[in-house]
């Protein structure tokens, strides 16, 4: 095999050009049969197999920067850069990130798990190149998709001043920014990027700029001249006019017309977009008919697709996306927003139903806060829609456009808490402390699947800013008996006892029940609050806890600083009592990809650990 050959970074560069397709079938055949058994960011890697080898064979690494978007289909790059035996153990704990990881490689520039930001990245590294007097190259890959983040637009137009060679990739795989014009855009490439063009219009322009007089308006017509011609005939007028040279579009499985490309691009001495098209998940029919599907992946089988584990019960996603669809078919003010991501929040049946109410903002979530502020003050009833990690992204949009309005805007939060492979970019355990730190902003958490749905109705009449926010994977189905009607800032009572009482939000409800058998096996009494919201928390439940009970413990799958357990101490610390206090939080770390139990284990947050430590501080107490 020619991958035998590459154990690491520019070993590529000893293959001969006739074996580049060989390797490329030889790349995709190994991420199929490993992402199969691993479960990973698969299409957009399949798609990107020429296009990474292409960057390996035109630039030295590490000593070129190439600083990939998301970084979810940098797949390909480790395999070139020696990385193969890593992909064993794929985003399992302790194993190979599915995303750059610098700690991970030196041909790892720069750690990226969110979109958008990969210009900004780069644009930095080069003027860090430049201020230190290096040489060498420095390029950013970006999806069509990440395009639609403002944070794209912003780097695109500081990019445009640079007067040194900066190299944008842009990698689209799903919409043609312009049509390819054949041999007169291949010509005008050529000629506007050779060494003696560049050259020549500098030498004319300067001396033009000269000549007394006249000689700026001749410069400034020939340049309004050349700009009219470029929009009938050459593509990516809109980066040209912003001041950056485009080139292509270039097939982007095409080695040798990328090779050509790359080198043009090397040469030009101000910011240079590269306009590449590829298949996402080419080479793979299963992932080529259903892309969306094999964005992340779970294990599959390789000959139909069909995953190894299919899912049999409903997950949290599934039963926010029945009761969408429902209260939408009651109240037709309800709109639904989200980033990017109708099937992973669950509202493509929202979608599909009411379409006229359904907005897809793009990679855009800042934009999709105030869309939805807009909407609420124009007199409908917004949900958004955003995976934790990522509505992080919108905190100031969050405090100044819907909150200091009071403008009632129901935010959906889905994968909140540890999420698991993705690792640190993607764990959602940061949202009950920089949302419960905002004015008017009200924040709870379901205990299972009847009270997420109980909570989105309840958010819904409400009128003001507030979030729901639960975790991925399988909505639990215990506790039903347990369904007491939802008033503001009210916690739930579900059993009382005395001696230890755990006051456990969201997902942690689940693991304060077996924390309870536990402990009564071990002959200790124990009492369970669900304690529903965390902002407004409910102080009377707090105070009959305190004032009840030896040991109060707070359970979240939430950072300690600013969750849960911090309100609940400030405000016992206000009380006169006896009782002690315990925080079972995550620590204030970043948390590394792995399967969640283990991690949970790691931490100290799995019902064991949890008992142990309990255990510990209660014979402290009495001793």
């Amino acid at each position: 095999m020619l991958l035998d050959n590459i154990k690491k970074a520019n070993d590529i560069k000893n293959i001969r050009p006739d074996n580049y397709p060989e390797l490329a079938e030889e790349i995709r055949q190994f991420l199929i049969e490993k992402i199969s058994k691993t479960g990973g960011h698969l299409g957009s890697n399949l798609g990107a197999v020429e296009l990474t080898m292409a960057l390996h064979l035109s630039f030295n690494l590490p000593e070129d920067k190439i600083v990939w978007d998301v970084g979810h289909q940098s797949y390909t790059h480790k395999l070139l850069t020696g990385r193969r035996d890593g992909f064993e153990n794929l985003r399992k704990y302790h194993g190979m990130s599915g995303f750059p990881k610098r700690k991970e490689s030196d041909c790892d520039c720069f750690d990226t798990g969110h979109s958008s930001t990969s210009i900004s990245a780069g644009l930095g590294l080069v003027k860090a190149r430049d201020i230190q007097g290096l040489n060498h190259s420095v390029i950013s890959v970006i999806g069509d998709g990440s395009l639609t983040g403002g944070m794209a637009y912003e780097a695109l137009n500081n990019a445009a001043k640079q007067e040194t060679n900066f190299i944008i990739v842009l990698n689209d795989n799903n919409m043609s920014i312009s049509e390819n014009v054949g041999g007169v855009s291949k010509y005008l490439n050529n000629i506007r990027t050779a060494d003696t063009y560049l050259d020549i219009k500098e030498g004319i322009y300067n001396t033009l700029k000269d000549v007394p007089k006249y000689g700026g308006k001749v410069v400034q017509g020939i340049r309004k001249a050349k700009s009219s011609f470029k929009q009938l005939v050459v593509p990516g007028m809109f980066f040209e006019d912003m001041g950056i040279t485009y080139l292509g579009p270039v097939d982007g499985h095409n080695i040798p017309a990328m090779l050509q490309m790359f080198q043009e691009a090397k040469r030009v001495r101000n910011t240079v977009l590269v306009h590449v098209i590829t298949q996402k998940g080419k080479g793979f029919a299963p992932a080529e008919r259903h892309p969306a599907r094999f964005h992340g992946a779970e294990p599959f089988d390789v000959k139909t697709g069909i995953p190894t584990k299919p899912r049999t019960v409903a997950n949290y996603t599934d039963i926010f996306s029945t009761v969408m669809t429902k209260i939408g078919a009651r109240d037709e003010k309800v709109v639904a927003i989200t980033a990017a991501m109708p099937d992973g929040t669950g509202l493509k049946r929202f979608r599909n139903l009411y379409p006229d109410r359904f907005f897809d903002v793009g990679i855009a979530e800042e934009h999709a806060v105030t869309f939805a502020a807009g909407l609420a003050a124009g007199g409908l009833k917004p949900v958004v829609a955003i995976y934790s990690s990522f509505l992080q992204r919108a905190y100031d949009q969050i405090l100044h456009d819907v909150c200091i309005q009071n403008l009632p805007v129901v935010f959906a939060i889905d994968r909140a808490g540890l999420v698991g492979s993705d690792g640190e970019t993607h764990q959602g355990i940061f949202d009950l402390s920089y949302l419960s730190s905002i004015p008017n902003m009200h924040v709870m958490a379901p205990k299972n699947k009847w009270e997420l749905s109980d909570m989105m109705k309840f958010a819904l009449q409400l009128g003001k800013p507030i979030a729901v926010r639960y975790p991925r994977g399988e909505a639990y189905a215990g506790l039903q008996e347990f369904r007491a009607p939802i008033e503001l800032g009210k916690a739930e009572a579900l059993y009382a006892e005395g001696e230890i009482c755990l006051m456990a939000i969201g997902s942690m409800v689940k693991s304060a029940e077996k924390v309870r058998e536990l402990l009564r096996e071990a002959g200790h009494k124990c009492s369970v609050i669900n304690g529903r919201f965390i902002k407004p928390i409910d102080e009377d439940a707090v105070r009959w806890a305190a004032k009840n009970h030896k040991l109060v413990v707070t359970m979240e799958e939430n950072v300690a600083s600013g969750g849960y357990g911090e309100k609940v101490r400030e405000y016992m610390d206000s009380l006169s009592v006896d009782s002690k206090l315990m925080n079972i939080t995550i620590p204030d770390e970043y948390v590394e990809h792995g399967n969640v139990d283990l991690l949970k284990k790691e931490i100290g947050m799995d019902e064991e650990s949890i008992v142990s430590r309990i255990l510990a501080e209660m014979e402290a107490m009495e001793a």
